[in-house]
């Protein structure tokens, strides 16, 4: 996709977005990009999050697990306050937590789990048999064929230099108000490169997480993230990481919604890369809701 800036690239962005400042002993500011957002992306309070949780581990010791709730909406317009609290440091295991504030007020609250490397035992389940995401329409092509007549938020989302490239296996979601399964295939990758450094690694694969799930949940319902008379956001944000990745090709992300209720949705995610190998697990709730008067 070409480039009509000159600028630092989206990628670029997300990794200064990550490199959060230190102000205080486990004390450190975020900064949020200025893309005309009217709240904080949930991606990017999660990867931030974790990554000061991860400033403050020493040694060879990796995230495997985090689990979060979003309890405000992050205003972009300002900085985001991390403040990490080492709850635990083990012979094998540290853990975490990390509060995130905005207006002297928590809007985000994390907790990571993090361990040195070991052997164990090993299995996973296979892979989706899907295409491949070379066989699929990408960004320039669906803007082509598919946005002039498209709703405007959609055109917004997809006209959008993003540093996280999708490549939806089925687009019909999209543009069809036909009630779906609950499930989908979604290949993903950094627009960009992404430094050989496991912490970055990590708190970029936690920022592409969030992506596209809540929409699964609407699948059901004939509706999706775009439909302005509802109201979505993520309530909680559960993660397992279970291989070291790269990210330096596509990654394929399989969705499933078991359950909605009580104006909630429960999706499940899986991440793959290209060869099949599991890197990460996911589960999310989220608010699904009408507004009201609607």
């Amino acid at each position: 996709m070409t480039r009509e800036t000159s600028g630092p690239s989206a990628m670029e962005t997300l990794l200064s977005t990550l490199d959060l400042e230190p102000i205080e002993v486990d004390i450190f500011r975020g900064r949020s990009p200025k893309v005309g957002w009217q709240r904080v992306f949930g991606g990017q309070v999660i990867g931030q999050a974790l990554m000061a949780a991860q400033r403050t581990i020493e040694g060879e010791r990796f995230v495997h697990s985090l689990h979060a709730y979003f309890m405000r909406p992050g205003d972009p317009s300002v900085p985001i306050i991390y403040q990490a609290e080492r709850i635990r440091d083990g012979s094998s295991f540290n853990t975490r937590r990390v509060v995130a504030i905005q207006h002297g007020k928590a809007i985000f609250a994390l907790s990571a789990s993090f361990q040195v490397e070991e052997p164990g035992f090993e299995h996973q389940i296979a892979m989706p048999e899907v295409e491949m995401p070379e066989a699929l329409l990408g960004e320039q092509q669906i803007k082509e064929q598919y946005l002039a007549h498209a709703p405007e938020a959609i055109r917004k989302y997809w006209q959008r230099e993003r540093p996280i490239e999708i490549r939806p296996v089925s687009l019909t979601h999209y543009f069809s108000d036909r009630k779906l399964d609950p499930k989908q295939d979604v290949w993903v990758r950094a627009t960009g490169p992404v430094p050989d450094d496991r912490l970055y690694q990590a708190a970029v694969l936690a920022y592409l997480s969030d992506m596209t799930l809540l929409d699964t949940s609407l699948y059901a319902h004939g509706t999706s993230i775009f439909d302005q008379s509802l109201q979505v956001a993520s309530l909680d944000h559960s993660m397992w990481f279970h291989r070291p990745c790269k990210l330096d090709d596509w990654l394929l992300y399989t969705q499933d919604s078991p359950s909605a209720s009580g104006a909630r949705g429960l999706t499940r995610g899986s991440l793959f890369t290209r060869s099949g190998s599991l890197i990460a697990s996911v589960a999310q709730e989220g608010l699904i809701r009408k507004k009201a008067n609607e």
